[in-house]
């Protein structure tokens, strides 16, 4: 085959792997709540949907199509209560049906509430290394927040101390002016001190806030943080949300895998310029 022909022949393999390069995509989701029988077959259409989303187009004012992600988020309540059932009917379903890796972070329903149980608990530190935890990806850094949630209280709470110490501590860690996303069980509507959050990010450049435990996807801003809730398979909708970062924007919306369509609308979708310093970008 002539050099030219060849060059032509490739080259959108070349753009497609520039184009990967140059970007991180990642899906998320919440609130999966497998049954204590360790039940899992609500999950599997949503797996599956994940599964066959790279390739498809985004929406008209978001160029490309949809990349291979990097890893799926869950943003806690993987079970509804914490059975060994439940734990190993989840961990079966990310091994042998989930394509990528999976982060979780663990919800109220997770340590049994006033029924206590460590399972989910032991099983985060043996996944993960522990229950809040961190990990890199494009130069972003990515903060597991766990939160203890007090089952004798009410669904909105605040971020323990604990929580917001362990925070404090990471992004002192983190390089100035590095991306990082946060992602917890508490969502935006849920959080009763999200002031205390705001100042304990201070200057960090947190560019994304992600929370779950009220099932439907939402965007919120507060104080110039952006807030996405996930949406959960309990819900009565069939969605996860894609993420993409470029270089110098995010975008978030949910996916109707069923309706096959992007879900728009109020509080739904999120595009802004996000900041990266060179030093990272460099690497």
């Amino acid at each position: 085959m002539p050099f030219i022909y060849l060059l032509v022949f490739l080259s959108p393999l070349f753009l497609l792997g520039k184009e990967e390069d140059a970007s991180l995509t990642f899906f998320g989701w919440s609130d999966q709540h497998v049954k204590t029988d360790g039940n899992v077959s609500k999950l599997i259409p949503f797996v599956a949907a994940m599964n066959q989303m790279p390739g498809t187009p985004y929406p008209e004012k978001i160029a490309g199509n949809v990349a291979e992600p990097a890893f799926v988020i869950g943003a806690g309540d993987v079970t509804e209560w914490p059975t060994n059932a439940a734990m190993r009917g989840y961990e079966n379903l990310l091994k042998n049906n989930l394509k990528w890796k999976a982060y979780d972070v663990l919800g109220n329903h997770d340590d049994g509430g006033r029924a206590f149980s460590p399972t989910m608990l032991d099983w985060s530190k043996r996944r993960h290394g522990g229950l809040s935890y961190v990990f890199e990806a494009f130069g972003v850094k990515f903060i597991a927040l766990w939160s203890k949630f007090d089952p004798r209280g009410k669904p909105f709470q605040p971020l323990t101390k604990e929580a917001l110490n362990y925070l404090r501590e990471q992004l002192v860690k983190t390089a100035d002016g590095q991306p990082v996303v946060l992602f917890t069980h508490l969502c935006h509507d849920a959080m009763t001190n999200r002031d205390e959050l705001v100042e304990a990010i201070g200057d960090a450049n947190v560019v994304l806030v992600l929370g779950g435990h009220y099932h439907y996807s939402s965007v919120n801003k507060y104080r110039g943080l952006n807030f996405v809730q996930l949406p959960s398979p309990k819900s009565k909708f069939t969605e996860f949300t894609v993420f993409r970062i470029t270089s110098d924007r995010l975008f978030a919306m949910p996916y109707d895998f069923v309706k096959k369509q992007w879900v728009s609308g109020s509080r739904k979708a999120l595009d802004f310029a996000i900041r990266f310093p060179a030093k990272v970008l460099s690497k």
